[in-house]
Parts: C-alpha cells; sequence; structure tokens
C-alpha cells in the first residue's frame, strides 16, 4: 500500500522534506539568537548607562577606537574650537521637536585629528544667527562619545547650504576643513543657553530597535515554513495513500486520477458490468 514511497516522485519529495525542514529550524534558531544578543546588548548598555553616569569621564584617546563596548561612555578632551568653520546638521528631531544639532570641531592640544562636537540642539529651522558662539581660548569638554553617523541618519536629503552638514562623520566633513577629522564625536550634556543637550544614540544594529524585531519576525516566519513543509509532506502522503487503498479496492477515480498508473478494470469486466439484465436472461 505503501509503495508510492519508492517511486522517483515521492524520492524527491522526501528529499525536499529532509532538507527543507532543518534548514528552516537552523535559520530561526539564528534569527532568535540575533534576538536574544540584541535583548542582552540592550540590558548592558542600560546597565553601563547608569555606571558612566556615576562614573568620572576618561581621556578620549583611552576610549578610541569607537566599538560597541566604547560606545555611550562619557569622554573628555582639551582644546580650542575651530570658530572659522561652525557648522549646523539640520532636520534633527530631539523629543518628537523638530530642529538642528549645533556642531563644532575640536582641535586638540598637541596636534592630531580634530573631533567634531554636538555642543546642542535647537527647535526650529537651521538658523546661525540663533546659535552662540563655541568658547574661545583653550577648553576642556566632557560629552558622550558617539559611534560616526552615516547617508542614511541625515535628516535633509540632497544638497544642502554651505556651513550646513547632513549627518556627523568624517566622510563629509573632510570636504570642508582643511585637516584631518575623528571618525568618533561626542555630544555635550551640559550646553551653553539656549542650546538642550542631545541624548546620546546606540549604534546601529545593537539594542531593542525595529531592526531587533524585524529579527523576531523571521524567526516565526522561518518555523511557520517548518511546520508548513510538515504539513504538506502529511497532506500528500495522506491523499497518495488513500489513493493506493481505493484501487487496491477496485475503487478508482474518474478524471486526471485515472491516469496516474493505477490499475484499471479488465475491457471483459467493463462488458461484463455493461450486460443488461435481459441480455444475461
Amino acid at each position: 500500500m505503501y509503495r508510492f514511497l519508492l517511486t522517483p516522485r515521492w524520492w524527491a519529495i522526501n528529499l525536499f522534506a529532509l532538507v527543507a525542514i532543518p534548514v528552516c529550524v537552523l535559520m530561526g534558531s539564528w534569527q532568535l539568537s540575533r534576538f536574544d544578543d540584541r535583548v542582552e546588548r540592550h540590558q548592558e548598555q542600560r546597565e553601563q548607562s547608569g555606571a558612566e553616569a556615576r562614573a568620572e569621564a576618561r581621556p578620549l584617546r583611552e576610549l578610541l577606537p569607537v566599538t560597541q563596548e566604547t560606545v555611550g561612555r562619557t569622554a573628555t578632551v582639551t582644546g580650542r574650537f575651530d570658530a572659522a568653520h561652525p557648522l549646523l546638521v539640520p532636520d534633527r528631531t530631539v523629543e518628537e521637536k523638530r530642529g538642528f544639532y549645533v556642531l563644532s570641531l575640536l582641535r586638540p592640544d598637541g596636534g592630531g585629528k580634530a573631533l567634531p562636537v554636538v555642543r546642542g540642539w535647537l527647535p526650529g529651522a537651521a538658523d546661525p544667527d540663533r546659535v552662540p558662539a563655541a568658547p574661545e581660548g583653550e577648553v576642556t569638554v566632557t560629552g558622550v562619545l558617539q559611534a560616526p553617523e552615516s547617508q542614511h541618519d541625515a535628516g535633509a536629503p540632497g544638497a544642502l547650504p554651505e556651513g550646513q552638514l547632513g549627518f556627523v562623520s568624517a566622510a563629509p566633513l573632510v570636504n570642508v576643513v582643511p585637516y584631518g577629522v575623528r571618525d568618533a564625536w561626542i555630544t555635550e550634556q551640559h550646553t551653553q543657553r539656549p542650546l538642550r543637550p542631545v541624548p546620546p544614540v546606540a549604534p546601529d544594529n545593537t539594542g531593542l530597535d525595529m531592526k531587533a524585531f524585524q529579527n523576531l519576525g523571521y524567526t516565526a516566519q522561518w518555523f511557520v515554513f517548518a511546520g508548513f513543509v510538515v504539513f504538506m509532506w502529511f497532506r500528500f502522503f495522506r491523499r497518495e495513500a488513500e489513493t493506493a487503498a481505493d484501487a487496491a479496492l477496485g475503487l478508482t477515480p474518474d478524471g486526471p486520477e485515472a491516469d496516474a498508473g493505477l490499475p484499471r478494470p479488465s475491457a471483459e469486466d467493463d462488458a461484463t458490468r455493461s450486460r443488461s439484465p435481459a441480455g444475461s436472461a
């Protein structure tokens, strides 16, 4: 009755099921592990933020290069602000209000690459007349270390007027200033009035962001796919078994199923069935 399982068609079906089910389970488990990693990283970031809020600031050189472990830590650096190149970063949202960042470049004492410093945020359209001048002379700046942004983070797409920057990174700054810039930045949490501090953000692909919940959704999808393969295999198997059982009892279907290679009644049986009662008498 189950000899149909040895046909080439069922060899192909069984092979597909044996490969597809483990692959779906493996991919689902991998997506779940990525979500678990993000949950753990989110918890570590919260604990680290609380600890850093109570910890003393560390020199910037000790926190470079920027990694997932150093992002969000409080850094301190001494130097002079470049008053010749004030910059604004438009279309940035803080506390659900649209505004712009105030960005200044700090050139450290002793030379080396300049550090972008977001001195604060102001609501409304980017307007340099509303921005207080950067402190003059040697200053020591303390702020939260942040990873460089990308084009994806730009609030205002397209070309910007002079003195404005789409995103905070060394990539666009190399065309603005004639000196090297570090591929990292800090956001001051104690700002000049009327500037408001810019809250630090977690780097991409960390924490419980939208991508983390996408991983959770993909986990469910892969396990659903595995269940669907099992369901379809069982459905095909049951249908084939019922067809084979009917054929064994001589109950052959009419229509396309009749061409599936199942035994059919002989011509003699057809003639016997079509013989009328009068003829048989």
